[in-house]
């Protein structure tokens, strides 16, 4: 007997369980389709910063939608810790942005300005001695830096989970093969050891978004870009700052680990990590903060990102379709926009709009068909 559902989502990373959990909260029952499990790809890996005004995109298309996300997450995380007694770990942060040469300096104290003229953000420009007095470790070749408070992280692969929980989703593994229908209509997902019925269909699909190209005769160009990181152990005191500078990154956890990183490449779907990139980050953490590129290495990890043409997400119906809908590209900002993903997808399959700002990211602005 074939499996039935409501909605059927194929993909069960950050963006595909934040859909399930909007119509959950409509009382709309889905099933998640994962290969490898929830959070097991790049939404497990992420760093987890939710930094809404900056990166590509903001200033920009991406700035109005990335801040209504930022609020989103700030209005779920009591709500979904309580339910699932799952803690994420939403917490605020700060950051400094150093700067290695002049060139970078007025880019930086601009940013400054900026986002000090944000509601709950703080941001200025530190002088040299004022970095060290913050964290000594850094090297001393720096010419100053922005610091800003204000920012939010979480653990990303528990984020995702949380939500998964809270949706109340039946979680299938299988490989989705094909989908099945007729005029402008899926009702049938076909994997390799069954198919599941539906009413609706979402794609969450990431980087493997193109799989679904043939299904549906639609362009959906998404590819994948690689991106790795280093878990580094430091001995003495733990980093209070996320910091960045000179190609490097470094997010420091609650257990006392430091993510750093992150890379772009693009190197089709290979994951495995890359010991030519791991040396590559080293250099980079030289010159930022040298004790910290020869420190410990705790994991090191490798991800896909879903990146679209134009950096900007693919959300709403799929053309040609009814019952389908895209959710994906979102690029190095996953984890900051699911929640904003999962509730503007979510009330456009119950109510037919959504008082998010998507009008930049629908499928149709890249042509509705396959050439």
């Amino acid at each position: 007997m074939a499996e039935t559902t409501d909605v059927v989502i194929i993909g069960g990373g950050a963006a595909g369980c934040a859909v399930a959990y909007y119509l959950a909260q409509s009382g709309v029952e889905s099933t998640i389709i994962e290969r490898e499990g929830i959070g097991n790809q790049a939404s497990g890996n992420a760093a987890g910063g939710l930094n809404p005004l900056t990166g590509i995109g903001i200033p920009g298309p991406l700035a109005t939608f990335a801040w209504e996300c930022y609020e989103l997450h700030s209005s779920l995380y009591e709500s979904l810790k309580d339910t699932t007694a799952i803690d994420y770990q939403h917490r605020t942060v700060a950051k400094i942005d150093l700067a290695l040469d002049e060139t970078q300096v007025d880019d930086l104290k601009q940013d400054a300005l900026r986002i000090n003229g944000t509601d709950g953000f703080e941001a200025r420009w530190l002088e040299p001695e004022e970095i060290f007095k913050l964290e000594p470790r850094i090297a001393p070749s720096i010419i100053g830096g922005m610091y800003d408070h204000g920012n939010a992280a979480v653990d990303a692969n528990k984020l995702t989970n949380a939500l998964a929980k809270a949706a109340g989703s039946t979680i299938r593994e299988g490989n989705v093969t094909n989908v099945e229908g007729n005029g402008g209509r899926i009702d049938r997902v076909i994997l390799e050891d069954g198919e599941i019925s539906c009413d609706q269909i979402v794609m969450a699909m990431g980087p493997w978004s193109r799989k679904a190209e043939s299904w549906l005769g639609v362009y959906i160009p998404v590819d994948p870009l690689k991106g790795e990181i280093l878990r580094l152990e430091l001995d003495g005191d733990q980093i209070q700052y996320d910091i960045s500078g000179g190609g490097a990154a470094i997010y420091p956890k609650l257990d006392g680990l430091n993510w750093c990183g992150t890379t772009e490449d693009w190197k089709g779907f290979d994951r495995n990590p890359s010991e030519y990139v791991a040396k590559e980050i080293r250099s980079r953490l030289n010159r930022v903060f040298p004790k910290l590129a020869e420190s410990k290495l705790a994991k090191h990890t490798a991800c896909l990102r879903p990146v679209t043409p134009d950096w900007l997400p693919v959300l709403g119906q799929a053309p040609g379709w009814e019952n389908v809908y895209l959710a994906t590209g979102a690029g190095k900002k996953g984890i900051l926009l699911a929640p904003g993903i999962g509730k503007s997808v979510a009330d456009l399959m119950t109510a037919g709009e959504t008082s998010l700002s998507i009008q930049n990211y629908s499928p149709e602005r890249f042509g509705s068909e396959l050439d």
